[in-house]
């Protein structure tokens, strides 16, 4: 049966008379209208990165978007980048990210995870950070399109929600470094595990308390060289806009205890908790970060494309603050150390808060990558970016 034509006063309508011209008329629109999403997801991804400043000599694009939630990045020794959520409880992985410009086309490779936020990769298998559990997913590489059921390699750790999200890495003693944030704003910690930096063995064992008094750590890694650990932390809420500051600390040795929640910063004492303990029976921080600016996944740039004077430093993603009059945040930023002193600390990548508060991407952790590019996730906008170097003439 062919289509006719209704006319009218008004411009001609096409009403179709045939099933299958009208399931291909469907297709068609559905079609039309997912290539102008794309488009003006695209558009938008353009506009947001011609607003990001740079250092000179510095370059910002999309490496890879369609990553709704993106949060946490580990690349595995194949090149394949792996990307945790925390809302959406998916895991991406976008094989080849190791060696290209502009990555493939993310694949799913776990759905319905409570709060995926936290992923590394040993000896073949993924492993993934819940709110109470560590899962591995082995071989997984070999298994993108078909991901393996996972494997439970521990669920000891808090059911709490509450700062419940975690970031998770490998350390070079070989140990998965696992962090347990506060179930609060500002509490003493309800459990032996609460308010730490914790460790245990690949297969779940010997889980272990390697630093205490940390409020939310959500970002680490350790200094070449040295291989000491160094972790952001988020400081409480509810004390003003400019305090108490979030930390960039230093952890040589375990044992440590950074003060949470007697203590804020180097010397701000709780109105609470201060009383019981003061400032200089903890460790301070090695930097006092921006007040309220959400400081997660943090970096030493290990890279050789950077000029000479940005290698070793740290890289900071700093989400952005909420309890704060004035936003704050929402870009990259870097610390200066010389030996275990940090010496500066100063805005990299600005722009996606607008003057206006217009808020266009919330950046959350930082990757270096072999080529020495820096990749930033952005879980606002779901995309990553990659920063390149280029010197200018």
């Amino acid at each position: 049966m062919k289509p006719s034509v209704a006319r009218s006063d008004g411009p001609s309508v096409l009403v179709i008379h045939d099933h299958n011209t009208l399931v291909l008329a469907r297709r068609v629109v559905l079609l039309t209208l997912a290539a102008l999403g794309l488009a003006a997801t695209a558009l938008a991804a353009g506009r947001m990165v011609d607003r990001i400043t740079l250092p000179p000599g510095f370059t910002l694009e999309v490496f890879a978007d369609d990553l709704p939630g993106a949060r946490s990045l580990t690349l595995s020794p194949a090149g394949t980048l792996f990307v945790g959520s925390r809302d959406n409880g998916v895991v991406y992985a976008i094989p080849g990210a190791g060696s290209a410009a502009r990555a493939a086309k993310p694949r799913i490779v776990a759905r319905g995870l409570d709060s995926a936020n936290g992923v590394a990769v040993r000896d073949g298998a993924l492993y993934v950070a819940e709110i109470s559990r560590i899962l591995r997913f082995d071989n997984i590489e070999a298994r993108l399109d078909r991901p393996p059921t996972p494997v439970v390699v521990t669920d000891r750790y808090p059911r709490d929600r509450h700062h419940g999200w975690k970031f998770i890495a490998f350390g070079p003693d070989g140990w998965l470094y696992v962090p347990v944030g506060a179930p609060c704003n500002v509490c003493m910690p309800p459990g032996p595990l609460h308010e730490t930096i914790t460790r245990m063995k690949p297969d779940g064992s010997a889980i272990e308390v390697f630093a205490r008094g940390v409020r939310n750590s959500v970002g680490f890694d350790w200094r070449p060289g040295s291989y000491d650990l160094w972790f952001t932390d988020n400081g409480r809420d509810w004390m003003g806009d400019d305090r108490p500051p979030d930390e960039l600390n230093h952890a040589p040795r375990p044992g440590l205890h950074f003060g949470f929640p007697h203590c804020h910063g180097r010397t701000l004492a709780d109105p609470q908790f201060g009383r019981e303990k003061p400032c200089a029976g903890f460790t301070p921080p090695a930097a006092e970060l921006g007040p309220h600016v959400a400081a997660l996944g943090m970096r030493f740039y290990t890279g050789a494309m950077f000029p000479p004077e940005y290698r070793g430093r740290i890289f900071i993603a700093e989400h952005g603050s909420w309890n704060r009059s004035t936003p704050i945040g929402y870009r990259v930023s870097m610390v200066r150390l010389d030996g275990d002193r940090a010496v500066g600390y100063e805005p990299f990548a600005t722009g996606w808060l607008a003057e206006n508060g217009h808020i266009s991407g919330r950046p959350v952790d930082v990757l270096v990558m072999p080529d020495g590019a820096l990749l930033v996730s952005d879980d606002h906008a779901g995309v990553i970016y990659r920063i390149t170097y280029r010197a200018t003439r």
